[in-house]
């Protein structure tokens, strides 16, 4: 049987909580810590293999410092922190997947 695949908006949503939490100087271990999860959690959040439930994501936000919205496209107030389209870009490429 063939494995599911992530939905779209779950993958989005895990590689917004990677952004914030990269710009932010955060490793998994330390986000996970926080939540009170392991970061292998994290590890399938921010992939979007698992999807983040509303209370963990709205803990989430608290820790990263931004609004709910910024998890979904057009949701946030704009660039928080001088984050870019072009770092998302980044940490979404094969180079930054490597590290």
């Amino acid at each position: 049987m063939k494995a599911k695949s992530p939905n779209s908006i779950d993958v989005y949503v895990g590689n917004r909580v990677r952004v914030r939490r990269k710009t932010l100087g955060m490793t998994q271990n330390g986000l996970a810590e926080l939540l009170g999860i392991t970061f292998r959690q994290i590890q399938k959040y921010e992939k979007g293999t698992n999807r983040i439930g509303a209370s963990r994501l709205q803990r989430i936000s608290e820790i990263l410092r931004v609004p709910v919205g910024f998890f979904f496209e057009n949701g946030g107030s704009g660039p928080i922190d001088g984050q870019t389209n072009e770092l998302n870009s980044f940490l979404s490429s094969k180079d930054e997947r490597r590290r």
